[in-house]
């Protein structure tokens, strides 16, 4: 903990208010937010009650949805600091905020709430969860086509004080109906006699309010865009969504990939905060199921008792031929995966893919059995044969199931990132057994 740390949290120990107050304002939001981040509840509660009215709601923003759970609950005497807090913060995050929450406190919480703000919530909350009508943002500047660019910077200099960017105005016609976008560039520098209708003449690219908040990454990420506008079934401009928001999804999605693809099918947050009952029953399950299908391959090698006894040194060679198999269709599923999850590949061209695979897996396979050939030359030089052969089925065998199983767990209507290398492992470990001893039956005759 740094040293500002350090005395802020000796002010409160001391109970030192007036300094206290002194020492907060000369810290920045992003430190704030990691003291409060470090601190126990009661010392956050204390902290953001001595923040200043519009620096609390930043840092409220920026804050771990644990944390402001616990700031709210720390908060539940002081309406006052509730009230303007609720009213105060962005209705994205307001609605973040609320998805986290009880009923009952979500509840109490919008009885403190404007008129103005409680309709904005309940709006963005009848919205279906994880789409893209509970991110966006009622707060924005809209301008009407027949606008000059000198009435535009007016209006934009009356109504943009709380709009939550001014990168990108949106023009609408007097239904609300949404015309297009403009960037505020364009209009700074275009002639203030120029009519906002002669600027708008690019392609609009809109959101649709119900579509799921994945959509809402991949075209961020195809478009470059820092807001996109966001529209019900009739084009009637609803709100804005803007890239912090989709970068924090986009967060979101890859940790839970991550986790899945490791094992663990549902993510964990904060493993500091679960309980060592809840992680284990994440991984048990899965861990349990390996186990079983592991007896599979004690089976296959139990059938191969004659080739073994007779060719101890094939032994040797197992791990290394059943890893190689192991490691090679985890990358392969990795790649699979991560294209999936950017939208470069879709589940038709799986066909397509299998031959580029098979071609590439080939030449694994052969470049790999060279260097087995070379470690088996001074172990074992009677069954360089059986290892390099041997190597190359089991590395094309790998890669065809890491390949294949993001594919069939998307048809299936799973997220394909439950095909986790250790499942994929397990396949090859049984794989490489059968082809490895029967390989080494058939070679030597036996």
């Amino acid at each position: 903990m740094t040293n500002a740390h350090t005395i802020i949290h000796t002010l409160i120990k001391n109970e030192v208010w007036t300094l206290l107050k002194e020492e907060l304002t000369k810290l920045d939001v992003p430190a704030i937010v990691t003291l409060i981040e470090r601190s126990n509840e009661l010392q956050s509660t204390i902290l953001f009650r001595f923040l200043p009215r519009g620096k609390a709601k930043q840092v409220f923003q920026e804050l771990d949805p644990s944390k402001q759970k616990k700031i709210i609950d720390g908060l539940a005497q002081h309406a006052t600091l509730l009230t303007n807090l609720m009213n105060d913060i962005e209705p994205d995050d307001r609605t973040a905020l609320f998805e986290e929450l009880t009923g009952k406190v979500a509840q109490q919480l919008m009885q403190l709430m404007s008129k103005e703000n409680l309709q904005i919530t309940t709006q963005l909350l009848g919205y279906p969860e994880d789409s893209i009508g509970r991110l966006m943002t009622p707060k924005y500047v809209a301008v009407k086509s027949h606008f000059t660019v000198k009435e535009t910077l007016s209006h934009i200099r009356r109504f943009g004080v709380d709009a939550e960017t001014l990168s990108v105005v949106y023009v609408v016609d007097q239904n609300w109906k949404l015309i297009n976008d403009l960037r505020i560039r364009d209009i700074l520098l275009a002639d203030p006699d120029d009519k906002i209708d002669d600027l708008t003449k690019h392609e609009l690219i809109v959101l649709s309010a119900f579509d799921d908040q994945e959509t809402a990454v991949h075209v961020f990420k195809d478009y470059n865009r820092v807001a996109l506008p966001v529209v019900d079934s009739s084009n009637t401009l609803l709100g804005i969504v803007t890239v912090d928001d989709i970068l924090d999804v986009a967060e979101e999605e890859q940790t839970e990939d991550f986790h899945r693809f490791v094992g663990v099918k549902d993510a964990i947050i904060n493993p500091v905060q679960a309980s060592v009952s809840f992680i284990y029953k994440k991984r048990i399950g899965w861990l349990m199921a390996l186990v079983l299908m592991n007896i599979f391959s004690g089976y296959a090698m139990s059938r191969f008792d004659t080739v073994i006894e007779s060719m101890v040194s094939l032994v040797f060679f197992l791990p290394l031929l059943i890893d190689s198999g192991g490691n090679a269709g985890s990358q392969s599923a990795t790649l699979m995966i991560r294209s999936l999850g950017k939208g470069d590949v879709r589940g038709r061209d799986w066909v397509r893919l299998l031959s580029k695979e098979l071609a590439v897996a080939l030449l694994l396979g052969l470049t790999m059995a060279v260097g087995v050939s070379v470690v088996a030359s001074w172990r074992a030089p009677d069954i360089i044969p059986v290892v390099s052969l041997t190597m190359v089925l089991i590395v094309v065998v790998g890669s065809v199931v890491g390949m294949l199983l993001p594919f069939v767990f998307t048809r299936l209507k799973l997220d394909p990132a439950t095909a986790s290398a250790p499942l994929i492992t397990t396949i090859c470990d049984i794989s490489g057994v059968l082809i490895y001893f029967s390989m080494a039956k058939l070679y030597f005759g036996m």
